[in-house]
């Protein structure tokens, strides 16, 4: 499992880092790759905050399953 974690985070944190320098040496003015990273770190933002009600409510589904009493 933690290789798995550690290798999940690395290709993230690969893909994180290479869209910023993609978009550093891009041919574009400061101001356009300005509001571009704004408007791209709020997609991604609100990506990962519906993933993590998502995962909220599943695992709140779960709990509730796992307490509910056996008949």
């Amino acid at each position: 499992m933690k290789r798995a974690f550690g290798f999940v985070f690395g290709a993230l944190m690969g893909g994180v880092i290479g869209a910023a320098t993609a978009l550093l040496f891009a041919p574009s003015s400061g101001a356009q790759l300005r509001a571009l990273i704004g408007e791209r770190s709020q997609n991604f933002t609100a990506d990962i905050r519906q993933a993590a009600n998502t995962k909220r409510i599943e695992l709140q589904d779960r709990l509730e399953t796992l307490r509910a009493p056996r008949a």
